[in-house]
């Protein structure tokens, strides 16, 4: 029982991450403005997101215990696009995305980097 049971749980989670934002990018697309979606927030939720993944990878946990966060964030990528290019430039995103890029690496150059990255 407990077997179907976490394959169900794991894959229902997938489902869901994968859909959560689809919503939100469709009616930016329909409405072709990216008013209501507030910047800031979006970025601190693509950083925390990028954090928690290169922490998982980082420590080497099972892909399936953390596989929903690259779904999450190529969805706040796209958004993230969708906002820039619906303000009228896309070239402002690429600072945004060379940080968040380059943090990648940076965060696992040291342990203690990581793990003060992931701190409460």
């Amino acid at each position: 029982m407990e077997g179907p049971l976490l394959w169900f749980c794991n894959w229902s989670t997938l489902a869901v991450c994968a859909a959560l934002k689809l919503p939100q990018i469709y009616a930016q697309l329909a409405a072709r403005s990216a008013r209501g979606i507030s910047l800031p927030s979006l970025l601190l939720e693509l950083a925390g997101f990028l954090v928690f993944l290169r922490y998982q990878c980082y420590y080497g946990n099972p892909l399936l215990t953390y596989l929903e966060y690259p779904i999450l964030i190529a969805q706040d990528v796209v958004l993230l696009l969708c906002v820039f290019h619906f303000n009228g430039n896309v070239k402002q995103a690429v600072p945004y995305l060379a940080v968040f890029v380059s943090s990648w690496f940076i965060l696992s150059l040291q342990k203690w980097i990581i793990d003060l990255a992931m701190q409460e």
